[in-house]
């Protein structure tokens, strides 16, 4: 468990609540550093850890604008959170809402889907999973992850953004389910390219004749 200099953010990776064996990462924020957390993250441990780093460096970002500002970005919260699933609907994924106050989106693969509650104060939103959301697909997620209400948009967009990167990553085989090997897409690995040549060695001048006398 880590604890920002000012103690009003806490993040860590920890047992999951009623399941000892399995872990998860929660971050949480806190207006009083002594009260209850404002808004929590949570990412259970197979989430893809991009997504957890990215997350992770946009709140850094949030928590250093706070710190050389007069604003409070931690604490910043839209309530339309168009935003953040903007992106979604640029890349193609569905999009319904239904009358019971949530929307699901749906990648265009049916891989994965989002799912936020707006018509629920008190309600978890959004959490995103792997698998048809707002359908019995017969299988639990691969993995999930849940925003409460009022975790700060530009939380929830960078996760979205991060989530639609279409840059490779490296996996062994072993960290791919098996259920899902069939959606994997290999790319050649990238050989870097010097920035410049090096440059080249100065050939030592010849030494000058000189003549010698007994």
């Amino acid at each position: 468990m880590a604890s920002s200099p000012c103690l009003r953010l806490r993040a860590g990776y920890v047992t999951a609540p009623g399941n000892p064996g399995r872990a998860q990462w929660i971050t949480a924020a806190h207006k009083d550093p002594f009260g209850p957390a404002t808004w929590q993250i949570t990412f259970d441990s197979s989430t893809p850890v991009e997504l957890v780093h990215d997350a992770h460096a946009a709140l850094l970002d949030l928590h250093l604008e706070g710190r050389d500002s007069f604003s409070d970005p931690l604490f910043r919260y839209s309530l339309t959170q168009y935003d953040a699933y903007a992106p979604l609907l640029t890349r193609g994924w569905s999009h319904v809402v239904d009358t019971g106050g949530t929307q699901f989106f749906t990648a265009p693969d049916d891989a994965c889907g989002l799912e936020y509650s707006y018509a629920l104060p008190r309600h978890r939103n959004p959490p995103t999973r792997s698998g048809k959301p707002g359908e019995a697909t017969g299988r639990p997620p691969h993995w999930t992850a849940q925003f409460t209400r009022l975790t700060p948009t530009d939380l929830v967009t960078a996760f979205t953004t991060s989530l639609l990167s279409a840059e490779p990553v490296k996996r062994t085989v072993k960290d791919i389910p098996h259920r899902s090997r069939y959606a994997v897409k290999i790319a050649a690995a990238a050989t870097p390219v010097p920035n410049s040549l090096p440059a080249p060695v100065a050939t030592p001048p010849p030494r000058p004749a000189t003549n010698r006398t007994r």
